[in-house]
């Protein structure tokens, strides 16, 4: 690639990057400005912090241009937008940023971007789905940029144990846009003289592929085949395959992934209570007409009833955070494989966490007297830090995972237990007046995740929700409405959204 013989001669060369915290966007920056200056030409680098990680991305600004009679140019500290010859993204959605922000434009601009995602916290504070859509980004990234080059670039630093402005620097000089030899590039690695080995191969793997990758067309997710497998591994398991496959097959996928979790829960005791209670659904089903609706009451049940069984509790997460398969993903992420790996686990038990972890009748009792509450929360409730690499903070952890065969006798089991009961007894009443709205009551679950404030807001928003389906009974929009309800739950953790919905509900 050349320059755009559009560019008047004498013009500045211009790069913006966009990149956050910890991605290497300064280092990529130096590298192309010394780049630049080693082969005789005049550069300037400007940056504009964003916030702390991934609130907000650092943009780069680079202006370079070849000398001319001996002359130090005058260059621009800030983008123009439309006016950016090559822009650079170290996440897709950041690609789409520069986009929105004019940056990249279909006359001009070359769009470098890696295509995996790093999710921001507006997306993940949401207590409902809240991830943007790439789809959005490449649709509009292939009008918006003359030339895009995309892959997997955090994929290959990974895999090179290098950083991402690695292969970002790889990409631009694998591109051509810039008239300087690839010696130049890598001399300018070597020169920093740190990881110089890893960052090459990372460079080499960038430059290769800018020549031959534009923004790939078949980003979306292909749905995972919905077949069950041929066996479970254990003759009891299979036991249990041979009842899936009796459910029918829209429900069969859902049911084997809420049978696997229910059993990774607890035990293949509390898989089976899951699949018979599912089996006892899809008889109701029937009766009331799901055959021509695919079951969709069925398979509704089958995916949150899952997640009702597996709640969150202290001994599920104890469990989960002293997994090896967690550290190997821990240190795989943080490249550190090979290194000690010190992981710091925050716990801040409220009362009613370790209350939940008594059995049913002493906890209930405990949790009857506030002032014995208030004592356990002020003698408990001061924040630990455990490290689990620590055998003192492995043990503390462990025995609580420990836990697990007693949770059935617990207060926080019976509690849930007492929940689903309420629940399923609201949808499967529900069914003969409205096969509709029964299925958005068992949607609705989806409100509760979570333990002490988070699974408290949750229950609340749930109650609420669940409140309202009496007047929508003899509607037939009954269903999408209360669709709209758990919708506007899910938007705002203090749920004013859901206050205007149902205040809408009760002036239809």
């Amino acid at each position: 690639m050349t320059l755009p013989e559009a560019q008047p001669r004498g013009k500045p060369l211009s790069i913006a990057i966009l990149a956050m915290g910890g991605q290497g966007g300064g280092v990529l920056t130096d590298w192309i400005v010394e780049v630049a200056e080693s082969c005789g030409w005049h550069a300037q680098s400007t940056s504009v912090p964003g916030v702390a990680q991934r609130t907000g991305a650092t943009l780069y600004y680079i202006e370079m241009l070849p000398p001319r009679d001996g002359q130090a140019p005058v260059l621009a500290l800030m983008p123009t937008p439309g006016d950016v010859d090559v822009v650079i993204a170290a996440e897709l959605m950041e690609a789409g940023r520069s986009i929105l922000r004019g940056l990249a434009t279909p006359d001009k601009t070359l769009l470098i971007t890696s295509i995996h995602r790093a999710y921001a916290v507006v997306e993940k504070e949401k207590p409902g789905e809240a991830i943007a859509d790439p789809r959005a980004v490449e649709a509009a990234a292939g009008v918006a940029a003359r030339k895009i080059i995309a892959f997997d670039m955090d994929e290959a630093a990974r895999r090179n144990g290098t950083a991402i402005s690695s292969p970002l620097l790889g990409a631009l000089a694998g591109a051509g846009i810039l008239p300087f030899p690839r010696g130049a590039f890598e001399s300018v690695i070597t020169a920093g003289g740190r990881g110089v080995d890893a960052s090459l191969i990372g460079f080499a793997e960038g430059f290769e592929s800018a020549s031959r990758n534009d923004m790939p067309a078949a980003r979306i997710p292909v749905p995972k085949s919905s077949e069950l497998p041929s066996t479970l591994g254990s003759d009891k398991l299979n036991r249990l395959l041979v009842r899936l496959r009796a459910l029918p097959i829209t429900v069969q996928s859902l049911a084997l992934a809420g049978l696997k979790r229910t059993i990774d829960f607890q035990d293949v005791a509390y898989g089976e209570e899951y699949l018979q209670r599912i089996e006892n659904i899809l008889q109701l089903d029937k009766a009331h007409g799901g055959n021509a609706r695919d079951y969709v009451f069925t398979s509704t049940a089958a995916k949150y009833l899952a997640n009702a069984m597996a709640y969150d509790d202290v001994i599920g997460v104890a469990d989960l955070k002293i997994r090896s398969a967690r550290r190997a993903r821990i240190a795989r992420e943080m490249n550190a494989a090979d290194a000690p790996l010190y992981v710091i686990e925050f716990m801040h038990p409220r009362a009613e966490e370790l209350v939940s972890l008594l059995p049913a009748g002493l906890g209930r009792y405990v949790a009857a007297r506030p002032g014995t509450m208030k004592l356990v929360d002020r003698i408990f409730n001061r924040g630990r830090q455990i490290q689990t690499a620590k055998i003192h903070g492995f043990l503390q952890l462990y025995a609580l995972a420990c836990l697990r065969p007693l949770r059935r006798r617990l207060l926080r089991h019976a509690n849930e237990m007492a929940h689903i009961e309420s629940w399923l007894e609201s949808a499967t009443s529900t069914l003969l007046r409205n096969y509709d709205v029964a299925r958005a009551i068992l949607s609705a679950h989806r409100l509760v995740k979570g333990y002490s404030d988070t699974h408290a807001r949750g229950q609340s928003k749930f109650d609420r929700v669940l409140s309202v389906a009496p007047l929508l009974l003899e509607r037939q929009d009954g269903g999408q409405w209360m669709d709209r309800l758990i919708s506007s739950a899910l938007k705002d953790e203090n749920g004013d959204a859901l206050d205007g919905a149902i205040q809408t509900i009760h002036a239809l």
